[in-house]
């Protein structure tokens, strides 16, 4: 009995021994499948792991601190997956026997699985592959992105890993279904992390369309935020993204608040001013007539006080997307915007027309040797004085003060051009640009106040024999009128060249143009300058209105300025390439004679002519006459080009 006994020991002792060893070689399990492939033995197939993880008995499983863990998997779910043929440890690496150990090691590497795979078929032109390319570069994005960053909390974690927002074992194929589907199921997977932004989100008009109509074209987290490229909120680069997302929904909203100073400014890649979300809150977003949205007209003011601290009551009527294409809603907005297109057209419709038909009769006159001709062999030696210093400082002044003015405003108004963007960068933001344009409006208004009191003390020191309406007066009469008629008649050869006083008609328009500017421009741009106080005074609707003229009306002044002006005072073939008059005063005798003959004959008859004769300027001065000149008329053109290119790209 005793050997019997000693024999069954030995037995069982060697079946203990060798036990590991045979479960092993029965499982086929070496952890790496290209490692169990270089032994000979066959890799582990899934079929194995589902053995226990697909059991629909025991589904949990305790965690060491007591609680229980998930660790089903639908087997008929992860075949249909985009992943049904991948082996598990082809995921689950760290995996080397079974059982596994437990807590199964997480070193599930995404991110290098789509890059590895990714090499292999790079240069296989089939198009199936350019999904695996996508993946490749939505991996690149998450790497980027606050999710990949290590928490704050656990330094070895980062704050969410791909198998976080997706089920790693039911990842479906791209498909309308799946996309629904992935959709509806959004706003739960990111609350498992942000958990007060998604009781918001359910509240809000977005949320209750996606839990309780299903309705998958409503906003959910990845369309604000992106699907993979996540970054902070409190980040400029997000900021702008989350409001260019809104638009991809709200694109009319969108168009109307681009067209808006704080649309403006975003566009042009600042966040410090009033945004989508700055208004319509982030995630409780109501409807307008609910109560406790923050754009309910008993919220509405309150919200405006998050920026605009002393905001008066006058904000609630503000139109923020005032369209005025759009006569029903906003009929106010939209005959005010039908009058400044209309002023536009007709004006330089009627000038440009002008400046065509000038340049051909002049070219035409020319080819038959009739009109001045400046003889640059001969230059003239004696000169007529036209503006004193004073006038010649102040034009200086005048068109620096305005140059400024349309580069400073217009990269508002073409805010989505590059050279907008540009600049704005140059100058240092929205803030130093808003200081240049004020400081530069500052000027440009009091320049035409000095200019206007110069004006009325000269009429009042000359008040015995000053006429109103004589020949050295501004004011327009009938002999400019005339003079329109004559001029056409002369442009289409049914006449002579009309002869000019001291003023012609051209001179006269520009003239009186700027006190159309200052009270339009001038008055619309201290109603957006001073917003508090305007809305204590005017409705808020006032600045839909001041916003639109002061733009439409500026951008009128810069392409007249800059193409019909130009022409008239410097390209016109007897000037060109320029006239240097206001910057010396003086010009040559016998081109006054041609542009001013009454004027001419009038102060010769008098005996009045030689008062007005000059030596002719030197040539420092002629120099730098020049070189204004050319500063002036480069800077102009550059600014033409920018504004018709802003126009023409204008979305």
């Amino acid at each position: 009995m005793v050997r019997h006994a000693r024999m069954v020991l030995a037995v069982l002792l060697w079946a203990a021994l060798l036990a590991p060893a045979m479960v092993k070689a029965a499982d086929g399990i070496t952890g790496d499948p290209a490692l169990t492939a270089s032994q000979g033995l066959p890799p582990l197939a899934n079929s194995r792991c589902l053995r226990c993880h697909a059991d629909h008995e025991e589904k949990f499983t305790l965690r060491p601190d007591g609680s229980q863990q998930n660790i089903f998997i639908e087997k008929s779910v992860l075949e249909l997956s985009v992943h049904g043929k991948v082996q598990c440890v082809g995921c689950h690496s760290s995996v080397t026997k079974l059982p596994h150990a437990k807590p199964l090691a997480k070193s599930i590497s995404c991110v290098a699985c789509h890059q590895q795979e990714w090499e292999k078929v790079k240069s296989d032109p089939d198009p199936k592959n350019q999904r695996l390319n996508l993946l490749v570069g939505q991996t690149q994005d998450y790497l980027h992105s606050a999710h990949a960053k290590p928490n704050h909390l656990d330094q070895s974690r980062v704050n969410a890993s791909c198998h976080d927002c997706h089920d790693a074992h039911a990842i479906g194929g791209p498909g309308e279904a799946q996309r629904i589907l992935h959709r509806l199921k959004n706003p739960e997977v990111c609350g498992r992390c942000h958990e007060k932004e998604k009781k918001d989100y359910l509240g809000s008009v977005h949320g209750k369309a996606i839990t309780e109509k299903r309705d998958d074209k409503s906003a959910v987290c990845s369309d604000c935020h992106t699907m993979h490229k996540i970054g902070s909120p409190k980040t400029d680069p997000m900021k702008l993204a989350i409001t260019q997302n809104c638009g991809d929904c709200h694109k009319e909203a969108q168009k109307t608040y681009l067209a808006s100073y704080h649309g403006q400014v975003n566009r042009l890649g600042y966040t410090n001013t009033a945004k989508c979300f700055d208004c319509h809150g982030g995630h409780a977003i109501k409807k307008a007539d609910d109560p406790t949205s923050s754009i309910h007209a008993g919220n509405r003011l309150k919200t405006c006080e998050t920026c605009h601290k002393d905001a008066p009551a006058g904000f609630i009527s503000f139109q923020a997307h005032g369209d005025p294409s759009n006569a029903e809603k906003y009929p106010w907005l939209y005959f005010a915007n039908l009058f400044m297109q209309t002023l536009i057209i007709s004006v330089m419709a009627f000038f440009w027309g002008h400046v065509l038909l000038w340049l051909y009769r002049e070219l035409m006159d020319r080819r038959k040797g009739i009109g001045y001709v400046e003889n640059l062999e001969k230059p003239e030696t004696v000169y007529f004085r036209r503006y004193s210093a004073t006038w010649r400082w102040i034009h200086l002044l005048f068109a620096v003060a305005t140059m400024t003015l349309a580069l400073t405003g217009t990269t508002l108004l073409f805010s989505h051009t590059g050279w907008a963007k540009a600049v704005v960068a140059f100058i240092g933001g929205p803030k130093m640009e808003a200081v240049i344009h004020r400081s530069a409006a500052i000027i440009w208004i009091t320049i035409f106040l000095v200019h206007l009191g110069i004006a009325c003390v000269n009429i009042w020191r000359h008040r015995a024999g000053f006429k109103w309406f004589g020949s050295t007066s501004m004011l327009p009469n009938w002999k400019d009128l005339r003079d329109v008629v004559s001029m056409f008649r002369w442009f289409f050869g049914l006449g002579p060249r009309p002869e000019f006083d001291r003023w012609t008609y051209w001179q006269k328009f520009d003239y009186w143009a700027p006190f159309w500017g200052a009270a339009i421009i001038g008055l619309s741009g201290l109603v957006l300058f001073k917003p508090s106080l305007t809305a204590s005074l005017l409705p808020g609707w006032v600045f839909n209105l001041a916003t639109l003229v002061h733009a439409e009306e500026a951008l009128l002044a810069t392409v007249f300025l800059n193409t019909v002006h130009f022409f008239n005072v410097h390209f016109r073939p007897s000037r060109f390439p320029m006239s240097t008059t206001i910057f010396t005063g003086a010009i040559p005798l016998d081109e006054f004679k041609h542009d001013h003959r009454i004027e001419y004959e009038r102060l010769k008859a008098s005996g009045d002519l030689d008062k007005y004769l000059v030596k002719r300027i030197s040539r420092r001065i002629d120099m730098a006459s020049t070189f204004a000149a050319s500063v002036l008329i480069v800077a102009g053109l550059t600014l033409l080009t920018l504004v018709l290119i802003g126009r023409a790209t204008m979305p």
